[in-house]
């Protein structure tokens, strides 16, 4: 095998794709900055205890570990930013108020976490800390819509809900070992009514059929009122199909943008405590923003509050937009002259991109459109189109 070829999942990213990537993290920061998110950069580099404190199996088998040959401790590098602003906003910032923070920056995954994607996403993220109310769970889906929007994702927008709250009170009180309850989950995911039926005929009336009901419910607002009858329980069961009615109500009207739910979809049903989502776009095979509540997040790091986000995968998003056009830039001699050289500064400072053209590589294509040039006339250097 050839030294220079990769590992598998793992590409490099050239001037194109590289440039549309970095646009878009701009724009995706900037928006967030628009709503009062302020930018953390955590280390892609952490101790192991610290990296993985609370965050599960899951993200323990996607974590590439390594010995520090410093200390000689167990390290990691990070398969997800969340854990990290976690604990930022614990140890480091420790406001007593709201703390609105968001990061861009590459994880990476000992295994994509889904068909053809990278082993190295980079990963964009607002998180909100310190607000138990609904109003931070919809302020979170505003600005991941306002992202997408951002983007140029308008039109075919699908936003799928669920809250982590409706299996968790359905499974309240079922005396369930581990290896079983793995397996509801995934009948429940799978929407397998049949294995659901062999794996419920002993729990309790309200959970058994609660749970098969489950199966049934998804798909638009009608949803809600067909769980409201079918799933008789807790005041948490209500209180999170009546959350999911108004976070639905708050980001609805929208052209080109479409409301479902699907209240047996347990994707992260370890990680969130409350209402998630997942966002879809034409192209992308699956969701391509995955968010919601996790508001025992910061527990491990001594201090348990209030926590919703979102995060994307910036490499994924550019894969379902349009190759952006090559950018505008005026081409340029090769000279050693002074009056060529300040006239080619100055553009520079005015903000445009000036190719010089190096001897003998007149014809040569690169990454720049050059739609005008810079030629001597009467002594002075002037930009003309071509």
């Amino acid at each position: 095998m050839s030294a220079w070829v990769l590992p598998d999942h793992i590409a490099d990213v050239l001037p194109s794709e590289a440039r549309h990537i970095e646009e878009l993290r701009r724009q995706l920061l900037d928006t967030a900055r628009g709503y009062g998110y302020e930018l953390v950069m955590p280390p892609l580099l952490e101790h192991l205890e610290s990296l993985l404190s609370g965050t599960g199996e899951a993200l323990d088998l996607q974590t590439f570990k390594l010995v520090d040959q410093i200390s000689g401790r167990s390290m990691g590098l990070r398969a997800d930013t969340t854990p990290q602003v976690a604990r930022i906003d614990a140890h480091l910032l420790n406001r007593d108020g709201v703390a609105r923070l968001c990061y861009c920056g590459p994880v990476l995954h000992t295994r994509p976490d889904r068909p053809h994607a990278t082993r190295e996403p980079l990963q964009f993220g607002a998180e909100i800390y310190g607000h138990a109310g609904l109003e931070a769970d919809t302020e979170t889906l505003l600005l991941a819509l306002d992202c997408l929007d951002a983007a140029g994702l308008r039109e075919g927008v699908i936003v799928d809900l669920a809250d982590a709250r409706i299996v968790r009170a359905l499974f309240a009180g079922v005396p369930v070992d581990g290896a079983a309850l793995a397996r509801v989950h995934a009948a429940l995911a799978a929407k397998d009514a049949s294995e659901l039926h062999v794996l419920t005929k002993d729990f309790p009336a309200t959970s058994r059929d609660g749970l098969r009901a489950l199966v049934q419910l998804y798909g638009d607002a009608s949803v809600l009122d067909e769980a409201a009858k079918a799933l008789k329980g807790t005041p948490a069961m209500a209180a999170a199909l009546a959350d999911l009615k108004q976070l639905a109500a708050g980001i609805d009207g929208t052209a080109g943008r479409q409301i479902s739910f699907d209240l047996a979809d347990l994707r992260g049903y370890a990680y969130y405590s409350g209402m998630r989502f997942g966002i879809y776009v034409p192209g992308a095979a699956d969701s391509l923003v995955r968010g919601g509540r996790y508001d025992e997040v910061g527990a491990v790091f001594g201090r348990n509050r209030p926590a919703v986000g979102f995060s994307l995968d910036v490499r994924e998003l550019v894969g379902v937009l349009p190759a952006r056009p090559l950018r505008a830039a005026i081409r340029a001699p090769w000279s050693d002259a002074a009056g060529l050289r300040q006239a080619i500064a100055q553009l520079r400072k005015a903000g445009e991109t000036v190719v010089c053209v190096l001897p003998g590589h007149g014809s040569e294509i690169d990454e720049f459109h050059c739609d005008r040039e810079l030629v001597e006339q009467a002594g002075q250097w002037n930009v003309r189109t071509i």
